[in-house]
Formats: structure tokens, C-alpha cells, sequence
């Protein structure tokens, strides 16, 4: 995905996918998949929201509430589930990177079996890389380096090392 608006674009049409839902549910979930700390603020999400409105992605309709006033409820529309399906289908670097394979991770199911090995190889190709370059930085590590920098490299280090072997069960399961 190109941008983080393409990004939030699929999670949001892969939410909709599932069910209408209103904006203050829309945001507790994008948070379940994010985590607490990125938050997705109101702000980020209503101007998405009327861009996906405008481009005819996501419809809008008003359902009465307990609360004094109607809540204002998204539906994605035909076009909306063929732009899911499309994104679905599109693998690139960005897919395999941090951000972008929480998000694609999130919603595997709909996307094609070659494509999820697709995605979990590259993720598997990217964090060997990773793993190395930390490894290389703990064995050149220079005398007198801050020593919770070297603790942190060695976390990444062991962080990386398990997402590897539980991507290379993923990819195992996948192919089967």
C-alpha cells in the first residue's frame, strides 16, 4: 500500500466487509488491530471516511440510537467490496514491511492463498535482513556503547528471530 490513507482505506473496507458499523465502533477496532499505542484519532478517520463517502467506497445512513440523537452508520457498497477484493489481491514491499503486514495480517482470510504465501515470504525475506543487520551490529558493537542500546538490539534481535520461525510455520501451514 502507497500511503498510510491506502492503508487505513483497506482496514476500513475490511470492517465493512464484515458489517456496517459507526464511526466511534469503526475506531475501536482499527485500535484492536494498531494497538493502543497508534491510536487512530478522530480526526485521521472522518476525513477518510468522506473520502471513501465521496468516491462512492462507503455508503452512510442514519440509525436511530438510545442516545438522543441518530448515529450515523458506514456500509460498504459494490464498488467499496471490489476495492477490498482489488487491495486484497495487490502484493508489494509495503505488504511485508511493519505497518503494512499488521494491517494485511489482519485481514488474510479474504485475500488468495498464493498471495498470503506471497506476503508471509516476503515478511519472512525482510526479517531475515533485519536479523542480520542486528546481529552484525551486536558482534562489532564498539567498547563503551550505551549498554541498553545493546540491550535493545539483542530484544530486536530475539523479537525478529521468533517472528521467523512462527512465519516459517505460517508459510509451512499455507502451503499445505
Amino acid at each position: 500500500m502507497r500511503s498510510r490513507s491506502e492503508t487505513l482505506e483497506f482496514a476500513l473496507l475490511g470492517l465493512l466487509d464484515q458489517s456496517p458499523l459507526h464511526g466511534y465502533e469503526l475506531r475501536k477496532r482499527m485500535i484492536a488491530i494498531y494497538g493502543p499505542f497508534r491510536a487512530l484519532s478522530f480526526s485521521v478517520l472522518y476525513p477518510q471516511l468522506r473520502r471513501m463517502l465521496d468516491a462512492g467506497l462507503i455508503e452512510e445512513s442514519l440509525v436511530e440510537s438510545t442516545s438522543r440523537r441518530a448515529r450515523i452508520v458506514y456500509a460498504i457498497t459494490k464498488k467499496g467490496s471490489a476495492r477490498f477484493e482489488s487491495l486484497t489481491e495487490t502484493v508489494s514491499p509495503e505488504t511485508w514491511e511493519d505497518e503494512g503486514f499488521e494491517i494485511r495480517f489482519a485481514f488474510f482470510s479474504p485475500t488468495s492463498t498464493k498471495n498470503r504465501v506471497r506476503i508471509l515470504e516476503g515478511r519472512h525475506r525482510r526479517l531475515k535482513e533485519k536479523a542480520e543487520l542486528l546481529r552484525g551490529e551486536l558482534e562489532k558493537s564498539p567498547v563503551g556503547i550505551d549498554r541498553y542500546l545493546e540491550e535493545w538490539r539483542r530484544h530486536s534481535l530475539e523479537s525478529a528471530e521468533r517472528e521467523i520461525a512462527w512465519l516459517e510455520d505460517m508459510i509451512k501451514t499455507e502451503r499445505k
